[in-house]
């Protein structure tokens, strides 16, 4: 499959070359932060950890500790977060999610909603191996209820795999029944069928759906459910529709308004750059009134915002 991200792996790479250039924008006084930014949104990030060893193997100290000496601010939170090899990322950010002060569910959602199966299986292997933890048991230590449950469900990774056109009715059927039909609603239901049909099958299950209540999967869910359960469903759902459709959505919401949620903008810019950035930068484009880029150059400033423009790759005004 073609890759739809914006960052590509750089071709006439040479890692040596590139550790001298970020050692020389760091020497002596003054830091120079566009040499630094320029290069390391312009590699892949399987370059970068390249790039990491040959700083070392030259140098004999961590680019990372250096980089963060220099750096400051969300800047510097988004450069070591592009020098974090993906899995590692996703693993770190789940961890400090949990066992930060208070729960980040955000966090939890996003990234359990939106990874596939086989990422899932890799987070959790990792997650054992760098923190001697389960982490299905450090999630349900700091959740409850259903938003608990559902994470489990997730956490398993064995969603089915195609579609199973004999169920699409009764599993439409059992979610009007849960939800729309009667008082009060059985979320039982819904994070089973949720947690564990595939996307193309749940598409269909949401088009069924609809002829039969006369509503979107989506404003039911809003309507029956609420806090962090409702937003785990909405996750679910929308990831089952369109992952890049969610993303554009989710950075939309990181931006808007007064303030800007910068750990979530960091996150989904670092963690898609190389994955789905096209996509969701035209999932965007059809969604809101502007880009993605005039977003975040409205929204952000300085390097940071140089940075950002870069994984970002163009405008589509």
């Amino acid at each position: 499959m073609a890759s739809r991200g914006t960052v590509k792996a750089s071709a006439n790479f040479n890692a040596s070359a590139d550790a001298e250039v970020l050692h020389k924008a760091m020497k002596g006084l003054g830091t120079d932060e566009a040499a630094i930014l320029q290069l390391l949104t312009a590699r892949s990030n399987a370059q970068r950890q390249e790039i990491k060893a040959a700083y070392k193997t030259l140098f004999g100290k961590d680019l990372v500790n250096d980089l963060k000496g220099e750096l400051r601010g969300t800047f510097e939170t988004l450069i070591v977060a592009l020098m974090t090899p993906p899995l590692t990322y996703d693993v770190t950010s789940l961890r400090n999610a949990i066992k930060g002060a208070g729960t980040d569910e955000k966090v939890l959602v996003e990234i359990l909603a939106s990874r596939t199966a086989q990422q899932v299986k890799d987070i959790v292997a990792a997650y054992r191996k760098e923190y001697d933890d389960d982490l299905e048991k450090d999630v349900c230590g700091d959740t409850s209820g259903h938003f608990k449950r559902l994470l489990v469900i997730l956490l398993q990774a064995n969603r089915q795999t195609g579609i199973q056109e004999g169920n699409i009715e009764s599993d439409a059927q059992a979610l009007f029944k849960a939800g729309e039909e009667k008082f009060g609603t059985d979320e039982q239901s819904f994070i089973t069928i949720l947690g564990n049909r595939s996307a193309q099958h749940l598409r269909k299950v949401f088009d069924a759906y609809m002829k039969m209540s006369g509503f979107e999967m989506e404003e039911s869910i809003q309507k029956e459910t609420s806090g962090s359960l409702k937003d785990l469903l909405l996750a679910v759902v929308k990831c089952a529709r369109s992952v890049p459709a969610y993303f554009a959505e989710t950075l939309y919401n990181a931006m808007k308004g007064a303030g800007t949620d910068d750990n979530t903008l960091i996150r989904v810019m670092v963690t898609r750059c190389e994955v789905d950035m096209l996509d969701i930068r035209a999932e965007f484009r059809k969604r809101f009134a502007c880009s993605l880029h005039s977003m975040i150059k409205g929204d952000t400033g300085g390097d940071y915002r140089k940075a950002l423009l870069l994984l970002c790759g163009g405008d589509d005004a």
